[in-house]
């Protein structure tokens, strides 16, 4: 159990049969009254946020989030397949559970498998990946003044902007958190 008073960003929660990660804290202190917690919670597994306030002296359960490295494997239709790298041990995850997740991440690459109780509810990819561009429009040298972009789909079939001096074939350096171009490799 922790107390709203010892509340910290990062911290998950169970409230309300949910599990909620708190987003933001404050602690308020009115002229007249008694102090409370105003939060920002996001349910991690339907993705919503909303706002709560608590008394400090008020306890929720601290909620246990098991992430555990796995290697992923292929996918086949509607279901993408991990692998655990210590017990060789294979889940389907189906494409509602995964999301968005790996659209930057190719087989065989580590990802974080995010689960509650046993019950998987996201996936975390690498923070940065290096993948191939596959398609753009050719660059113009010396056009690198103005900081524009183009679109350019990389091997995994995702579409990132990058630089006008980026070209097919290069390798590129992507934050998968916001799929951003950060660098040529």
């Amino acid at each position: 159990m922790i107390s709203a008073g010892d509340f910290r960003n990062g911290i998950t929660i169970e409230l309300d049969n949910n599990i909620f990660q708190i987003i933001e804290f404050q602690h308020v202190k009115p002229g007249k009254g008694a102090a409370f917690v105003r939060t920002k919670l996001k349910n991690i597994i339907s993705g919503g946020v909303v706002e709560r306030t608590f008394r400090p002296t008020e306890k929720c359960p601290q909620a246990r989030i098991d992430r555990q490295d796995m290697q992923y494997l292929y996918s086949d239709g509607d279901l993408y397949n991990f692998m655990d790298q210590e017990t060789y041990e294979q889940i389907a995850l189906n494409g509602e559970t995964v999301g968005d997740a790996l659209k930057f991440v190719k087989e065989n690459e580590i990802c974080k498998v995010c689960s509650h109780n046993g019950k998987v509810f996201a996936i975390e990819p690498p923070l940065f990946v290096e993948l191939e561009i596959t398609d753009t429009e050719p660059g113009f040298k010396g056009d690198t003044a103005t900081g524009a972009t183009k679109p350019a789909v990389v091997e995994t079939g995702a579409t990132v902007y990058v630089p006008l001096f980026v070209e097919m074939g290069d390798k590129i350096k992507i934050d998968t958190r916001t799929g951003e171009y950060l660098s040529r490799v």
